[in-house]
């Protein structure tokens, strides 16, 4: 049967980020999948981070800066990127952008392993 998300899970994040997940661990217990949408501030970052889980990022608006092994990108408002589990990432929006993320398995704090240096 389906099942209506009347409203997301507000998620704390650092700084003047906005996390509102529909799915996932938060919002319906679900831990096969977690869908957020994100609303980064211009300026804002966050450390390197080696997740367990796979992370597809679809941006709606501005664009996202992402620093990986190959190197950094810019994914701009229309384009979506792929983080395999156990790739070094650290994602960050220099201008500010509004962004879905998927993650498989959903997103964990226990599992995203954010460096500390």
């Amino acid at each position: 049967m389906p099942h209506l998300i009347d409203a997301p899970a507000l998620i704390p994040a650092e700084g003047n980020k906005v996390i509102q997940e529909f799915v996932g661990r938060a919002r319906t217990g679900d831990e096969r999948v977690s869908v957020a949408q994100m609303q980064s501030p211009p300026g804002w970052t966050e450390p390197f981070q080696t997740p367990e889980f796979l992370e597809i990022t679809v941006v709606l608006e501005g664009t996202l800066h992402v620093d990986g092994e190959g190197g950094p990108m810019q994914v701009a408002a229309g384009q979506a990127i792929v983080v395999e589990p156990g790739e070094t990432v650290r994602y960050s929006t220099p201008g500010g952008a509004r962004y879905v993320a998927i993650c498989l398995p959903a997103f964990s704090p226990d599992t995203v392993h954010r460096h500390t240096s």
